[in-house]
């Protein structure tokens, strides 16, 4: 019965590892996102991967046509537990897939919740129960927002995991 698994891809290679697992017949899922980025006063959206050097791999472990999965091009290794590659809950790639959009790019929703200007609270680390203004967002995991320290107001960079929108 195949299930899927994680492959270990050698650095910035994941579509290298999937390009080559897929001509050698596997069914392989290589999440993108598109991350924002800010270069010489320009942004753009560019496709990153959603788990860099990591991509997934369906095939049956009884039969022994995936052991040449280890020696494709790009790929590092598969995720083992002693010899055998760990198999991956379903329910955890059908999330990702069904997350994904037309244009086959998985949609961050934190990035689509957060408007400049809205509040949010923190709710952990040394600013927690502190409210924030958001203002922009810096990557797919950290934000901008000013903050009140001690009468001023100060911008800093936080991670979005410890907060949420107020009211």
């Amino acid at each position: 019965m195949k299930r899927w698994y994680a492959v270990y891809t050698q650095p910035h290679k994941e579509m290298l590892a999937r390009e080559h697992l897929e001509r050698q017949g596997f069914d392989v899922f290589a999440p993108r996102y598109l991350k924002r980025r800010r270069h010489a006063r320009r942004v753009e959206d560019v496709p990153a991967s959603l788990f860099p050097r990591y991509i997934f791999v369906a095939f049956d472990v009884s039969e022994p046509s995936w052991r040449v999965i280890r020696s494709t091009r790009g790929v590092a290794d598969l995720v083992r537990s002693g010899l055998d590659p760990v198999p991956l809950p379903f329910e955890l790639l059908q999330e990702i897939k069904d997350r994904s959009g037309d244009d086959g790019y998985v949609a961050l929703a934190r990035s689509d919740q957060l408007k400049a200007g809205a509040k949010l609270r923190i709710e952990s680390g040394p600013f927690a129960e502190c409210e924030a203004i958001f203002q922009s967002l810096r990557d797919e995991d950290r934000v901008v927002v000013l903050l009140s320290v001690l009468g001023r107001i100060v911008k800093t960079q936080l991670s979005v995991d410890i907060m949420t929108p107020v009211g």
